[in-house]
């Protein structure tokens, strides 16, 4: 309260502080901080949809100007709440029409949605000390239990100010993400339920100096009014036989029938789970440039691969890909994670000579037929394009991770850049885009199975006949989509050829259901940090919605090649394209010469 005291200066015309923290369950003390706020003239408000239903909630004993409540919180129904506003207290309008609640908010009342808060309400007022009673001995009990199991957990917040109902625990050395993947029989969520998409530590968690060894593996449970201490002991169970199997303490699981949903071992989903453009960016100009004369492409650019000469006639192309699952099946991950793979050594137009596994491995958490199956997917790829995987690398690791080193070859003076796309070039894409949209939507169990077929299909496909086609056309610029999306990608090849594109939007193939599934929210978190990296130099026309622009960033995994080429080219190399069988050739923009901040202009 001091340290708010201080903080007030003569500009602060508002103090809103929640009753209960919703992460950890600490109470505040409100009435002292309504105290502070009126000595100073200032409007106190409390967010007290925690709070009501669980311990008593009166606002003259708060002393606050404004008080919040939302319904959902207390068995009302959903999406109706109230707004308490003490007498003298003028508000402004933030809508404007009708004349509905005294002219301060106009809409049509949901009388049934008032209704059932109101007697929500009454409820909690007739029978709080026996609600409370209930929460806080089942509340009480799952802690009690989880800790005869691990005795090394850690529970958050004030141990006697705080709900009855919300315990904040965090399990040493795990990240709560991965917990709750293999919590099926649980409900519960990663700190706050409104960011349990997050995998960072909360500002709560950093704020009471939570240890980083053990904010990460922080999960929020609650009990309710109907809990029963049967139920908090069998969740109990489940949740100490999890962290026991993580922390490699426990047996190792055997799916039933064999079935195995890779997408549930890990927090997120293939490229989209490449480090943020933002922080790499970071990173690498820091880093020193090797002065090697036989380096024809490295660290100084963003091209798909490096490449060191070896005499006249030969180069080699190396490069390293690998990533979490994508899809549920093991075989169709390893497919798809070696497709990846070889596409940067295709995008320089070179030959795969070889490859090496790169294996992160949860020994502990998956049988190692599981693995077996992975592999097997990638040599299947590796037959196809006609190279052998003949080694590689594995490391225990908390969640599967999976992909490829491979070296190929070329002629230098063959090589293909994302460096060399001139003005009056076109741009043309072989395979559509929404993997990232698709894939995420995969996890959430929201694809026909027909989706999830077109959705495989697309990733194992190889660019190879792409890039044969290319050669033998003879073309600029290309480079491969993958993680950072088609503008991501686009805006590295314009900034490596001192030039710039436009965009066709409406010619960009797309999955079927990528745009409904990004209209409903389904977008993975890489493809929100693409859209706001590329922000910066990026032109969206006014018709250019938000979802659309979000999709044009989308994070692909295992996507075409984007293919820089003379207009004078451009129908031979459909044809080629065509003719060995690729079945997306879409002419999707223009480069220009670059005249002004925007590098990219999306039309």
């Amino acid at each position: 309260v001091a340290q708010l005291e201080e903080a007030i200066t003569p500009q602060t015309i508002l103090i809103t502080i929640m009753y209960a923290n919703n992460e950890v369950g600490t109470i505040e003390p409100i009435a002292a901080i309504a105290e502070v706020a009126h000595r100073h003239g200032v409007i106190a408000h409390s967010d007290c949809a925690q709070s009501v239903g669980k311990i008593p909630v009166r606002v003259d004993e708060l002393g606050v100007d404004l008080l919040s409540i939302a319904g959902h919180k207390l068995y009302a129904p959903k999406g109706v709440g109230a707004l308490y506003i003490r007498t003298g207290v003028k508000l402004s309008k933030f809508m404007h029409g009708a004349g509905q609640e005294l002219g301060r908010r106009p809409g049509t009342e949901n009388v049934i949605g008032i209704v059932g808060l109101g007697q929500a309400c009454a409820l909690v007022h007739q029978n709080l000390p026996g609600y409370a009673a209930q929460m806080r001995t089942t509340r009480d009990r799952l802690e009690k239990e989880l800790r005869k199991r691990i005795p090394d957990l850690r529970v958050n917040g004030h141990p006697e100010l705080r709900l009855p109902n919300t315990t904040s625990i965090s399990f040493l050395a795990l990240e709560a993400g991965t917990i709750l993947a293999e919590l099926t029989g649980v409900a519960a969520s990663a700190g706050a339920a409104c960011h349990s998409d997050s995998v960072e530590i909360s500002h709560v968690l950093r704020a009471m100096g939570v240890p980083n060894e053990y904010a990460l593996g922080t999960v929020r449970f609650s009990t309710g009014r109907f809990t029963t201490l049967a139920e908090v002991e069998e969740a109990a169970e489940q949740v100490a036989a999890v962290v026991e199997r993580l922390s490699a303490r426990g047996p190792v699981p055997v799916a039933p029938g064999g079935a195995v949903r890779l997408t549930h071992f890990t927090h997120g989903l293939g490229c989209a789970c490449k480090l943020r453009p933002q922080l790499l960016e970071q990173v690498l100009r820091a880093m020193p440039l090797p002065t090697d004369a036989n380096v024809i492409v490295g660290p100084e650019t963003s091209d798909d691969a490096a490449v060191y000469k070896i005499d006249e006639q030969t180069a080699v192309v190396q490069t390293v890909d690998f990533f979490t699952p994508v899809v549920d099946d093991p075989f169709q991950f390893g497919a798809i994670a070696a497709a990846n793979s070889l596409s940067d050594i295709y995008a320089m137009g070179a030959r795969p000579l070889f490859a090496l596994n790169v294996v992160g491995f949860p020994s502990n958490r998956l049988p190692l037929e599981v693995l077996q199956e992975i592999l097997r997917g990638a040599a299947q790829v590796a037959q196809q394009a006609g190279f052998a995987i003949i080694g590689g690398h594995t490391v225990d690791d908390t969640e599967p991770k999976f992909g490829l080193a491979v070296t190929g070859i070329i002629n230098p003076a063959a090589i293909i850049t994302n460096r060399g796309a001139q003005p009056g070039d076109v741009l043309i894409l072989t395979k559509p885009v929404g993997t990232g949209i698709l894939s995420t939507a995969l996890k959430q169990g929201l694809l026909s199975k027909e989706q999830e077929e077109v959705l495989f299909r697309t990733m194992v496909e190889l660019n190879r006949a792409a890039a044969e086609a290319m050669q033998a056309v003879g073309v600029h610029a290309c480079t491969d989509i993958t993680g950072f999306g088609l503008l991501g990608h686009l805006l590295e090849m314009m900034n490596g050829s001192h030039t710039a594109a436009e965009l066709f939007a409406e010619q960009v193939p797309l999955l079927p259901g990528a745009m409904e599934l990004a209209i409903a929210g389904v977008v993975p978190g890489g493809t929100r940090d693409n859209a706001r990296f590329t922000a910066p130099q990026v032109g969206y026309a006014p018709h250019i919605s938000e979802i659309q622009r979000l999709v044009l960033n989308d994070a692909q995994t295992s996507g075409g090649l984007l293919i820089a080429v003379p207009k004078a080219g451009a129908q031979r190399l459909g044809d080629e394209l065509r003719r060995r069988g690729v079945g997306t050739r879409a002419l999707v923009g223009r480069v220009r010469e670059r005249t002004d901040g925007t590098v990219i202009s999306v039309v």
